[in-house]
């Protein structure tokens, strides 16, 4: 037997069986005294576990490690003074949330965690059903059921609790830490960051002690003032109170509370998908109104019409908006064109490359901006968390938790701000699979190109054939798309978690927090940082793609004797003395084959012919090649790129009538759904791969995703172009 007893601390509230519970562990061998300088009574039993000597502590009851009694401020400073191996959390399973609360504290003392899911046959005969299992991963420490008064489970808790003392890292490494949200996490690292600089293990490790500082905690504070350095200890302070400031002000409540919400957010969303029934009373309206928003037959219907209502709201606010910046920025780019002579490579540049190409980004703001207010008002709300949950099944199935739909779902704004979301994932396995995936998810870039090519090639009650489908208008065209894309997401996030990221699907907690309003300053920061960081990263990202494409255009120009033709033309038409009229056509003739002849002279006119012959299995010949390289640098250059291929933009007012009749004219119904098809798959955007790059933290990742991504969709287009010119398409 081993000569040196594991010390095991028995946590609980108040009657929980707690004391009944080491009775039975310890057969009443117990020695009780007073704890040194206090009244209150201390218990200390033996046992022994598998030869290993154990001393068994039974600490005061308590409801949380926020300390307002004698008895509470002891159970707290011997677990925090680390007099433990190990810590037994006794839980009443009858009032299951508000004991859990307490184990969410425990987890951040640093010491290995064993919850002893006490009274567990009295759930049982309430018809609560407990699945174990799942919510020990969930909250990643082992859960061993007993029935203290009948002697039941205590032999295989003690054994959990050795085996967790005996490697205290790998019991560590397990437990879920409560997370409480991108902004108090923010606040908590920071005051993190400054307590970690006093060094003083003594007092607890630099996250408890931010968070307990965020709740203004006496005994915290006490501790800090008797043994930190007093110049340190101030600015620790103030960084405190200027957090706790922000946080009222955000939430328009105390820190205090604001984490306890998040903390039964934490416990409410583990047993939501664990445990059948719940009674914390604090939770009583969000209870009732989850009782609708998730219910199996209501919760998908109910977030449907969600997300109709936020796209609906979205384009209806922002497309006058950005029909206005259109407007300004063509009337920019008309005005800058005015500042040189014709022909100006610089005066090209700014006009044709920067503004243009760049403002067709910035034009997408306003609708970025309202997306995001959207889904800021539907996650401080509390009912996004629901909407995951009300996925979470479906996402199961395809190896990924239901958190990984919030990003899906903001892919459908634009991919790069999802990207950025995936950071909410845990698992790096579970953030990867999903960034590699969102591309599929079609964004707003690609909703000019399938606005052209329905307007072009599907007027409205016109009935489309395509494979044995038919389809009546084009709202039902535009869903398969968006449907398709969806559909192929699942199946290569499938794909991918049984082979390249195999391996069990993470389990997490999903929060669900009490419903609440959220405050006008939450919002605005909300809107403000993704919105930002948008116009940053993807304006960066498009001027250096537009300067790149700009140049490939551009170069290299027309032999001098070819230029010299088409002026001769122009002088030969100036001196017919033609009317207005007429000799603006024959101008315009001339500058159409002119532009027509750079254009195939150029670098990107000679990779368009170069790569044609690989996509015309697709159905694509060099004019759509062409174009789809300008869609790598942003989707909705698709269209600017057909536009330059055929000229139109010479013809104010009239390119998105001439470019649709064009594309009627050389192309079948066929191409154009294919045409769709291969923009909704292939090579994601610059700005995409660049936050790829970013948050995979590997160049791998995002050379992987432009690959599979672009050869999968020439395998999709090519078998239904060719099946469907088959079918007669």
């Amino acid at each position: 037997m081993s000569q040196e007893p594991l010390t095991i601390a028995l946590v609980g509230n108040p009657n929980s069986g707690k004391t009944t519970l080491f009775n039975a562990l310890t057969g009443r061998n117990e020695h009780v005294g007073n704890y040194p300088g206090v009244t209150v009574e201390e218990k200390y039993g033996q046992a022994d576990s598998g030869g290993q000597r154990i001393r068994i502590a039974d600490l005061p009851g308590t409801y949380s490690m926020t300390a307002y009694t004698q008895e509470e401020i002891i159970t707290r400073n011997f677990l925090l003074d680390h007099k433990a191996d190990v810590v037994i959390h006794v839980i009443d399973c009858s009032n299951l949330e508000r004991s859990l609360y307490l184990t969410t504290q425990l987890l951040l003392i640093g010491l290995p965690v064993v919850l002893a899911f006490n009274m567990f046959d009295r759930a049982e005969a309430h018809g609560w059903r407990i699945d174990i299992a799942k919510l020990s991963n969930l909250l990643g420490v082992p859960i061993v059921p007993t029935v203290a008064s009948k002697g039941k489970g205590q032999d295989e808790l003690l054994a959990k609790a050795v085996a967790a003392a005996n490697d205290p890292a790998a019991s560590l490494a397990r437990q879920a830490i409560p997370r409480y949200g991108d902004d108090l996490e923010q606040e908590i690292e920071k005051l993190a960051a400054l307590a970690g600089r006093l060094n003083l293990p003594g007092v607890g490790h630099p996250r408890w002690l931010a968070i307990k500082l965020l709740e203004s905690d006496a005994e915290t504070i006490g501790r800090l003032q008797a043994e930190a350095d007093g110049q340190a200890l101030a600015q620790v302070m103030k960084s405190a109170d200027d957090a706790r400031k922000r946080v009222a002000a955000m939430y328009r409540d105390s820190a205090e509370i604001v984490l306890a919400d998040r903390r039964y957010g934490f416990v409410s969303g583990a047993c939501q998908e664990a445990v059948k029934h719940t009674v914390e009373s604090r939770h009583v309206l969000s209870d009732y109104i989850d009782s609708v928003a998730t219910n199996r037959y209501l919760g998908l219907p109910i977030f449907a019409f969600m997300m109709y209502l936020v796209f609906q709201v979205t384009f209806w606010l922002g497309n006058p908006v950005a029909d206005l910046l259109d407007k300004g920025k063509e009337m920019l780019a008309m005005w800058v064109r005015t500042l040189g002579p014709e022909g100006s490579i610089w005066i090209s540049l700014l006009a044709d490359g920067v503004i243009e190409g760049v403002g067709a980004v910035l034009v997408f703001v306003p609708l970025i901006a309202l997306l995001f207010l959207a889904i800021a008002l539907l996650e401080s709300t509390g009912y996004m968390a629901r909407a995951a949950f009300v996925v979470d099944n479906l996402m199961h199935r395809v190896g990924l938790h239901g958190k990984s739909f919030i990003p899906m779902l903001i892919g459908f704004g634009c991919t790069v701000p999802a990207i950025m979301a995936t950071r909410t994932l845990e698992s790096r396995r579970d953030r990867l699979a999903t960034m590699l995936v969102l591309p599929l998810i079609s964004c707003g870039a690609r909703l000019p190109v399938y606005a052209l090519i329905l307007a072009a090639f599907f007027p409205r009650r016109v009935v489309l054939n395509l494979l044995g489908l038919s389809m009546t208008n084009q709202a039902l065209l535009l869903f398969l798309i968006y449907l398709i894309g969806v559909a192929m997401a699942l199946l290569a996030v499938r794909l991918l978690r049984k082979t390249l990221f195999a391996g069990e699907a993470g389990s997490f907690v999903m929060e669900l927090p009490p419903y609440r309003l959220p405050t006008v300053r939450a919002l605005l920061r909300h809107i403000w940082v993704p919105t930002w960081m948008f116009v940053q990263k993807a304006g960066t990202v498009i001027l250096a793609a537009v300067v790149i494409m700009w140049t490939l255009k551009t170069w290299p120009q027309l032999p001098p004797d070819q230029t010299r033709q088409f002026e001769a033309q122009r002088a030969q038409i100036h001196s017919e003395n033609l009317p207005a009229d007429e000799l603006s056509q024959r101008l315009q003739e001339v500058n159409i084959q002119e532009h027509h002849d750079q254009l195939l002279h150029s670098a990107i006119g000679r990779v368009g012919s170069f790569i044609a012959p690989v996509l015309k299995p697709c159905g694509f010949d060099w004019k759509i090649s062409t174009a789809l390289m300008g869609a790598l640098a942003a989707k909705e250059m698709f269209i600017g790129q057909m536009g330059v291929i055929y000229a139109v933009h010479e013809r104010p007012g009239q390119q998105a009538v001439s470019l649709r009749q064009a594309l009627v004219h050389d192309y079948t119904q066929l191409q154009g759904f294919c045409i769709m098809l291969f923009i909704l798959i292939a090579s994601p955007c610059m700005a995409t791969l660049a936050a790829t790059w970013r948050e995979s933290g590997s160049i791998k990742w995002p050379a992987f995703q432009w690959s599979y991504l672009t050869i999968l969709a020439w395998l999709v287009t090519t078998a239904v172009f060719q099946v469907g010119r088959l079918l007669g398409g």
